[in-house]
């Protein structure tokens, strides 16, 4: 309860200058039989006592030897804050107290408060009182201990009149250093009840301005200043708070953001204002930090969000001077919010625009990117031990979820789950008798602030910002990811992990986690089947083996693999080892790469009928009327899991959507764009037409499609039809069903097998968690964009070569000379592959290495390890002429 505010609206009538002993006489008095205007001159009498009594208690009579135990004057009284004197006040009021005069020697506040009160004709006496006046009793404002707009505007008036900013800088560092005080600021403004109104109003029109005035001021005074207001912001202490926070909704807070958005605009500009939001921030951090941590002050009044709210307003927190104490403190504090809290700030930001999201997210990365340049991490000095990294990253997730709820959200078509649940391992007893039960048998983990909003990122269509703006690449050098996924995997309460944030980390990052993931469980499978060999004596096998035919290789490792789903799906997890019948290669990942080569080649034949193939798109897409059974789908989505579990690329051409579906959303209207263009530009011109779509166009709801052969098929997107036109009306209802059919219902039964066999491979490994659709496809299918000036810089040489050979120069200028389907022949030749790897061909580690002098012998390579065995040809014609024949001709593995 702040002085100069009474005094502001200090419109007391006269009766109010009652004497205390009148105060007897307030139970006998009886409301009901009073008139409004009585009523108000009593409420004012009672504002004016409880204001007496405060200043008793906060500045005293100003008698030395006063002997009231209630007056702060009294030698053994002790003295107490603010909040505690306005509580303490309105106890004095109702029982009565001794209230002292003022002394003649006590100046200040309170002589200027009695004589304000004693004339009768004063009803608003600080407005009469001259401007001299009202600086000496406001010099330093020091009873102001929260602000609102009008309050911090009326401060710096006074100090652009006196050219002195001290005392605004004062109450700031005051009030913004304050947790108390500044959960109190920048409310947002109560509506007056009925009672209110009809006191400000009055039923008297014939009432003097300055009646009204006063009414106006006392009412005001009583709703913005009352005790009980006070109080309730000791945290967690009043009960208004929790009101207040009941009444709002879920993604709304009681500070008025655009008064806080307005206070800064005026405030920042000046370089001293500046420094004081500074230093109050380095002094309240800590503060918070502790209530959050140990007082679970959250939980007890929830206005305690609306600090966070007014402090990331300050647009200059990412500036230099922050970045060093006063934002890492600040993050440490709110990384220490509540999951509900969390959520309501995520909801709240949700509604801010694209560039406020921008700025929040760049405040939080310059931190990161800061921190991360200024020091030397390494495996020794991890990044994840970085308190300040650490606590950033976390606001980042917030800023992150409020970017996914601000974007345009998909939340209705999602993909139904499995009938049948994934079988388990026949092994499971054996590991729970091991100690080494499976983690995450229900799938893959769930953020908890994904839990808390009800949303998942892939619901989110188009975000608010790209998703790619909030990854922090300085971040991703220097973080160790061996260890990184350690603490992923054990979670622990103190060790971070950025694997829980996935979306500050890139592909290729992101990649090199789900490679540890992949290869820890190949070597758990292994040792557990050398375990139950011993317990159970069976046979040996810690591999997942195929022996196929280059001739029957669909045969073959089709018919192997249906067996191994039946009989033990956890055998998929083992390491792959292939063999060709007749070669004597050795499958250090090479044969694999070869093997998943033709697999994929084989399969997508159009001849076979599994999938259609669109010349337009260059895109494969389910067949509706294939005549293969389910289980061939299923597995050919083993055969992409496997893919992925043991890091092949494989040339597959599916449109996004089926990378949404098997990330468990349907396929809507919008994904036609990619999968079946001419049709999705059909349904939009429909959609946009703007004459009269059912004597013009005359459809029905029923569609006809071709099958394979060529023949048509009639669908009733709804009961009879084809007696149903599609109007203006229900054109939209028309095109999402259209869209439901083409890409969910009429593949319902192939996907559903498809997704099916993927997931046995994949059920328990973190893809979900880690990947977006657009990377799953960059995953499975690597990156077509083949940088070959990228490929020259990372590779390295062996044997007596170096980048300053010859034969080394020639082989280069002659690569880059090749066509980009005798550079993808390369690649095939060299790597196994013709695509590069996620994060380009700068991530592949392709190794150049002698193989004797000049000879006619061809090139040949090692694809288990990308190695090629270049031999010194003494003449740049002679090496392209053998480096073609030899990539265009080569099938095959044999021993060198």
């Amino acid at each position: 309860m702040n002085p100069e505010e009474k005094e502001d609206c200090e419109c007391a009538p006269p009766q109010a200058e009652s004497c205390p002993e009148r105060g007897a006489d307030r139970e006998y008095e009886e409301p009901e039989t009073e008139n409004p205007e009585a009523s108000r001159m009593k409420r004012a009498a009672a504002k004016h006592l409880i204001e007496r009594y405060y200043h008793q208690l906060t500045e005293g009579c100003g008698n030395e030897s006063c002997s009231n135990s209630w007056c702060a004057s009294s030698c053994g009284f002790n003295r107490m804050d603010n909040n505690a004197a306005a509580v303490k006040a309105l106890e004095l009021y109702k029982i009565n107290a001794k209230l002292c005069d003022p002394h003649p020697s006590k100046k200040g506040t309170a002589s200027t408060y009695l004589e304000s009160s004693g004339h009768s004709n004063s009803a608003c006496s600080n407005k009469k009182m001259n401007h001299k006046d009202v600086n000496s009793v406001r010099d330093n404002f020091k009873d102001v201990n929260y602000l609102t707009e009008e309050k911090v505007y009326e401060i710096l008036d006074i100090c652009g009149e006196k050219e002195d900013y001290s005392p605004l800088i004062r109450v700031i560092g005051r009030v913004f250093s304050s947790a108390e005080g500044l959960v109190q600021s920048f409310r947002k403004s109560k509506p007056h009840t009925k009672e209110e109104l009809k006191s400000l109003q009055g039923k008297d029109e014939d009432k003097d301005e300055d009646e009204k005035e006063a009414a106006a001021c006392s009412a005001t005074a009583m709703e913005e200043d009352s005790p009980t207001s006070s109080s309730s912001s000791r945290l967690g202490e009043g009960s208004s708070g929790e009101n207040d926070v009941q009444k709002l909704a879920p993604d709304e807070v009681s500070v008025d953001i655009e008064a806080v958005r307005r206070v800064y605009e005026r405030l920042l500009s000046n370089e001293k204002i500046e420094a004081a939001f500074l230093n109050a921030l380095v002094y309240l951090s800590p503060n918070v930090e502790c209530d959050l941590t140990y007082h679970n002050v959250y939980s007890r009044d929830p206005n305690y969000l609306n600090l966070f709210v007014i402090v990331m307003e300050n647009s200059n927190l990412h500036s230099p001077e922050y970045l060093e104490i006063a934002l890492p403190q600040f993050c440490k504090a709110m990384s220490k919010l509540p999951l509900a809290a969390q959520a309501k700030l995520a909801r709240l930001w949700s509604h801010y625009s694209a560039e406020q999201i921008r700025r929040m997210m760049e405040t939080f990365q310059q931190l990161i990117t800061y921190k991360v340049i200024s020091n030397e991490f390494n495996s020794r000095n991890l990044v994840n031990d970085d308190d300040a990294v650490v606590a950033a990253t976390k606001c980042l997730k917030i800023v992150y979820y409020a970017n996914v709820l601000g974007g345009d959200l998909d939340m209705e078509h999602n993909e139904e789950e499995d009938d049948e649940p994934i079988p388990e391992s026949s092994e499971l007893t054996l590991q729970e008798l091991l100690g080494e039960e499976r983690r995450n048998k229900k799938g893959p983990r769930v953020d908890p602030l994904e839990t808390e909003l009800g949303i998942r990122t892939n619901d989110c269509r188009r975000p608010l910002i790209p998703f790619e703006e909030f990854v922090n690449e300085p971040l991703n050098e220097v973080l160790e990811m061996d260890k990184d996924y350690t603490f992923f995997k054990v979670e622990t309460e103190n060790k971070f992990s950025f694997m829980t944030c996935p979306f500050i980390l890139n592909a290729v990052t992101k990649n090199l986690g789900l490679y540890y993931d992949n290869r820890i469980r190949m070597y758990s499978e292994r040792r557990i089947t050398v375990l139950y060999s011993l317990v159970q004596g069976q046979q040996l096998n810690p591999y997942l083996r195929l022996k196929v035919r280059r001739d029957h290789i669909i045969d073959d490792a089709l018919v192997r693999l249906e067996m191994i789903a039946m009989e033990n799906p956890a055998d998929l997890k083992k390491q792959l080892y292939v063999e060709f019948e007749g070669e004597q290669g050795v499958d250090e990942g090479g044969v694999s790469k070869e093997f998943f080569q033709l697999v994929v080649e084989e399969i997508f034949n159009p001849d076979i009928g599994m999938f259609t193939y669109d010349e337009q798109t260059k895109l494969f897409w389910f067949n509706p009327s294939s005549f293969e059974n389910e289980g061939q789908y299923t597995l050919i989505g083993i055969v992409l899991g496997l893919a992925i579990y043991n890091n092949c690329i494989l040339d597959v051409h599916f449109p996004m959507v089926v990378y949404r579906k098997l990330m468990g959303k349907k396929g809507t209207f919008r994904d036609l764009a990619d999968a079946n263009p001419v049709l999705y530009q059909s349904l939009k011109e429909l959609l946009e037409y703007e004459g009269n779509v059912e004597e013009d166009m005359m459809i029905t709801f029923q569609i006809s499609h071709t099958d394979l052969f060529g023949n048509a098929l009639m669908y009733d997107l709804r009961e009879n039809g084809d007696k149903i036109p599609v109007t203006n009306e229900n054109r939209k209802e028309f095109v999402a069903q259209y869209s439901e059919y083409m890409l969910n219902k009429s593949v319902e039964k192939q996907f559903k097998a498809f997704r099916r066999g993927f997931h046995m491979v994949t059920n328990e490994s973190p893809l979900k968690y880690l990947f977006r659709p657009e990377e799953i496809e960059l995953l499975i299918c690597g990156s077509r964009n083949l940088d070959f000036l990228a490929l020259e810089e990372t590779t390295e040489y062996d044997g007596g070569y170096n980048r300053d050979s010859r034969i080394i120069k020639e082989f280069w200028e002659t690569l880059h000379s090749f066509s980009e389907e005798q550079k993808r022949l390369f690649l095939q030749f060299t790597t196994g592959t013709d695509r590069a790897p996620v994060g380009g061909l700068g991530k592949l580690k392709m190794i150049i290495a002698k193989n004797g002098p000049d000879t006619d012998r061809l090139p040949t390579s090692h694809t288990c390890f990308n190695v090629l065995l270049l031999p010194e040809y003494n003449s740049r014609e002679k090496l392209r002429e053998r480096l073609l024949k030899a990539i265009t001709y080569a099938k095959g593995f044999g021993m060198l």
